[in-house]
């Protein structure tokens, strides 16, 4: 980008106002005030229909369409006073994005006046098309019906002048076509597997939650500039551009005071967010230049999952308030960190019972280790599976480089919990496990120290580590839905529970006492995870792969054979034997898998191509000519001794001609390429094909990197790193 137009547009940006008006009410006063919450469903309904609702939402009581009514005219009277004109059903299709069809409240009355209407039969169930979004197969263009259908479990919220009603999207048929459906169904089931084991220890316990706290990262770019980047508005990232002299190696960004166009978009954020009733708590700089992140306080899966969808499309009106674009790719910049999103994931019960965190007291320690225990073993029988769950087009760029966890799933325990494993493997069976600082301890009792979270230190390198009360999966990207990874580890999860309570029962059949039953069967368990899964090395190594390998994780580095595991013998009766997933829904989810990956690497290859050919080639040539008119000039200046004046300009030229020579040579035969992949009809084997072009872009990318080095900043036509990553 010259400087020229770099200097316009640093102008711009300083003259535009970042004004934003703060409400003058505290947060907790105008917190949720977007949300139809209890608070707001007591105000608008009657008794009794709050009352069913609640129920509703808590047991799973069906709603009828009486009751279905009297909420639905809640519900108008509140969003009409808040503006509201249209109605729609919000919902997540296998695009990873959200989905939305809004109808106006307008309906005419028996006089034929409009009015505004809103019934249950309009809050319970829609009907978009079915056929035109993402779904493997199950629906032909002449078979276009599908249906959204209210989740109540997830507060109805107001964006704009629109009412948006959380939905599952179903298939005509019947099959998920979404990401909620099947998270509500693996939710319940690993609560119905946890709920027998939590019942040995608290026989009062009659539920159990599963637990979300995301942490969001993302980038901001000016959009004057983003808007110069055509790689960056079609696919997300750059698919070229060399590293800025200075970018995060001197550690200054990481956790710096805020620039103030940051701050107040990020201020802002946190208002809509909060209205919203999302309990942003976190903000600050991130690692690379221009990187942030949010988090809020952990809540239920299911909502805080939504939460999430809904602050991500926020991020984006908020964003170009004030002239930012908001990156979600989870490496829209080479040679920096990446992007991603650490889901913190634990267990509890309506008790208040925190299932990842030590008890009061021995026994509660014994709950605590035996669902610790457990779910390593699920990471362990299912992490090809965890891993395909995280997979995708856009955060194979970020696995396994700058601080992002490697392609192989296993398991960070930290000193402090290996060696409580260790010293439960050797002690007798039943031997109190106490915390340290609150009971005294003797010989043969386990200690696990009191405060977790500073008795070990962080591997950020580990895809699933524990952190003191719960797991963080930090191999989530930065775009993806939680869901799709949420799915999967509470499926793992529950079936491993299933298994273990299964086993137990055959100990405490045999007349054996709880605490001795449950070490007897935690002990097989145990030394299978330290073994296997458990590694809290270096994640990055060549050593680890090798070492991975032998212990027989998965080592897949192919995102298109990842997704194969979704379909092996073993992942389809771990969902069908849940009710999570069909075989033909797991057959379809793999299809919309390796169409989209197809699709995501085909529109890189051709913005990287035309780029290539029409920006940075005749860019490349224009210099080339001016080196050329000065290579003439110094012949008619110098003629005996030209060739020693002209040397530095006929050695850039020389550079210049190889570098258009081999990127031309490069660019054609990716297109070549790319016309074999799209004959064919294989999925699959068009994924795979495409998996080869993904790692060409890499090598056409190098020469167009090294012209920027050369050719005149003046005439580079593309903002470059040094512009894009630095906020003024």
């Amino acid at each position: 980008m010259s400087k020229l137009r770099f200097d316009v547009v640093q102008d711009a940006f300083k003259k535009k106002a970042l004004d934003v008006e703060t409400p003058l009410k505290r947060p907790s006063d105008y917190f949720g005030e977007l949300v139809f919450n209890r608070d707001t469903m007591r105000k608008y309904l009657d008794p009794k229909i709050y009352d069913a609702l609640v129920d509703c939402i808590d047991n799973g009581r069906p709603l009828d369409l009486y009751t279905a009514d009297r909420v639905a005219d809640g519900m108008k009277e509140w969003a009409v006073s808040h503006g509201v004109t249209h109605i729609t059903h919000w919902f997540q299709p296998l695009t990873e994005l959200t989905a939305e069809k809004h109808d106006s409240l307008l309906e005419y009355d028996s006089r034929g006046r409009m009015i505004e209407k809103f019934s249950g039969k309009s809050l319970i169930q829609q009907e978009p098309d079915a056929s035109s979004f993402p779904n493997g197969g199950i629906r032909a263009t002449f078979e276009a019906r599908g249906y959204t259908a209210w989740d109540p479990t997830s507060p109805v919220f107001i964006q704009g002048d629109t009412l948006c009603i959380p939905t599952i999207f179903i298939s005509y048929t019947g099959e998920a076509l979404d990401y909620k459906a099947p998270l509500k169904k693996a939710l319940k089931a690993v609560s119905d597997a946890a709920l027998p084991i939590c019942r040995l220890f608290d026989p009062a316990v009659s539920r159990v939650h599963s637990y979300l706290g995301w942490e969001q990262e993302y980038f901001l770019v000016d959009e004057d500039l983003y808007s110069a980047r055509p790689d960056l508005i079609l696919t997300g990232r750059t698919l070229m551009g060399h590293a800025s002299s200075k970018n995060q190696q001197l550690d200054d960004h990481y956790f710096a005071a805020l620039p103030s166009r940051v701050a107040a978009f990020m201020r802002e954020l946190e208002i809509e967010g909060y209205r919203l009733g999302i309990p942003i708590k976190t903000r600050h700089n991130e690692v690379a230049p221009n990187q942030f992140e949010m988090a809020p306080i952990y809540g239920e899966c299911n909502l805080a999952n939504d939460q999430n969808q809904i602050i991500m499309n926020v991020m984006n009106q908020v964003a170009r308030k004030h002239h930012f674009v908001v990156l979600l790719h989870e490496k829209p910049f080479a040679g920096i960190n990446g992007s991603g999103k650490h889901n913190n994931w634990s267990l509890g019960t309506d008790k208040g019972t925190m299932l990842l965190a030590p008890g009061k007291d021995p026994k509660g320690n014994l709950q605590f280790i035996t669902f610790f225990v457990n779910i390593l073993a699920a990471v362990q029988r299912h992490n090809a599976l965890l891993k395909a769950s995280i997979a995708s087009a856009t955060n194979a760029h970020r696995l396994g480089a700058n601080e992002a966890p490697p392609a192989i799933v296993s398991a960070f325990l930290g000193r402090t919990m290996t060696e409580v494993l260790h010293k439960l493997l050797e002690l007798p069976s039943g031997t109190p496990i106490e915390i340290a600082g609150k009971k005294g301890t003797s010989v043969g009792i386990v200690e696990i120290p009191e405060i977790f979270l500073d008795n070990t230190d962080r591997n950020r390198t580990s895809p699933f580590a524990f952190t003191g009360n719960r797991f963080e999966f930090r191999a989530v990207g930065s775009s993806a839905n939680c869901a799709g990874a949420m799915t999967v580890l509470s499926a793992a999860v529950a079936q491993q529970l299933g298994f273990f309570k299964r086993d137990l029962d055959k100990e405490l059949a045999a007349g054996k006492p709880l605490e001795i039953a449950v070490m007897d069967t935690l002990k097989p368990i145990i030394r299978s995870v330290i073994d296997v899964v458990c590694f809290d090395g270096n994640g990055y190594s060549d050593e680890w792969k090798k070492e991975a390998a032998r212990r027989g994780l998965d080592t897949e580095t192919y995102v298109p054979k990842m997704f194969k595991a979704f379909t092996t013998p073993e992942s389809i009766d771990l969902f069908t034997s849940l009710g999570i997933y069909s075989p033909k829904e797991l057959e379809a989810r793999n299809e919309v898998k390796w169409d989209m990956y197809s699709k995501k690497i085909q529109i890189e290859a051709r913005v990287m191509g035309r780029m290539a050919v029409n920006h940075v080639i005749p860019a490349a040539i224009a210099y080339q000519n001016a080196l050329l008119e000065n290579v003439t000039r110094m012949k008619e200046a110098f003629p005996e001794t030209w060739r020693e004046h002209a040397s530095v300009a006929t050695r850039l030229i020389e550079s210049i001609s190889w570098h258009i020579s081999d990127l031309q040579w490069k660019v054609d035969a990716m297109v070549e390429a790319r016309k074999k992949a799209n004959a064919l009809e294989n999925d699959y084997e068009k994924a795979l094909a495409y998996h080869a072009i993904a790692e060409s872009l890499e090598a056409i990318r190098r020469p167009i990197d090294k012209l920027e080095e050369i050719v005149d900043n003046d005439l580079w036509p593309l903002p470059k790193y040094r512009e894009l990553l630095f906020i003024n």
